[in-house]
């Protein structure tokens, strides 16, 4: 990993720990686990060549809801059942979520979406920024969104890079279940 100055580092593992700890509040139900968050996540996904108009039919409809449920789904001021709703297999992701739902750091975390790019039907690119109380701190991360259920949700694909950055390279075994 790089470390130029040591100062990025030192305030990223403080907040990923925060975004971990207001996205891990996030579990969801899901089908069964996926190899990655890829098209075929989503198993439960319409078989049609779009998605239904609910889920975002549009290539602009989809990218409105998955910005929305992005910055709803790192908003400490979310309840958490709406973030569970808002992650890939999150109910995987349960211990984890509890174990770091106490942070009082998670309170002043959030999440903003600057790019999507739907590149199929169930399936999305998201550049987003984590703030710390309203600060950027982590700039134009890489994420993916996924269509399952009929709900754009933070692929959990994404999720688990972050908390592989908050746990010093070392991936919750929980990223290995759903990663395959």
């Amino acid at each position: 990993m790089q470390s130029p100055g040591g100062r990025s580092r030192f305030l990223l593992v403080p907040v990923l720990s925060i975004m971990a700890a207001a996205a891990v509040t996030a579990c969801s139900s899901s089908s069964s686990p996926s190899p990655t968050a890829s098209a075929s996540t989503s198993a439960a996904a319409p078989a049609s060549a779009s998605p239904p108009a609910s889920a975002g039919g549009s290539s602009s409809a989809a990218t409105a809801q998955i910005k929305a449920n992005w910055e709803a789904f790192f908003s400490p001021k979310t309840p958490a059942a709406k973030r569970i709703s808002l992650l890939q297999n999150g109910q995987m992701f349960a211990p984890v979520i509890s174990a770091q739902s106490g942070s009082g750091l998670a309170s002043s975390a959030s999440a903003t979406v600057s790019s999507v790019m739907v590149t199929s039907p169930t399936q999305a690119k998201v550049i987003y920024s984590v703030l710390l109380g309203g600060t950027p701190a982590l700039k134009n991360q890489p994420g993916v969104a996924v269509l399952q259920n009929g709900t754009w949700k933070v692929g959990d694909q994404s999720f688990c890079a972050l908390l592989t950055l908050e746990n010093n390279g070392k991936a919750p075994s929980v990223c290995s279940s759903v990663a395959g």
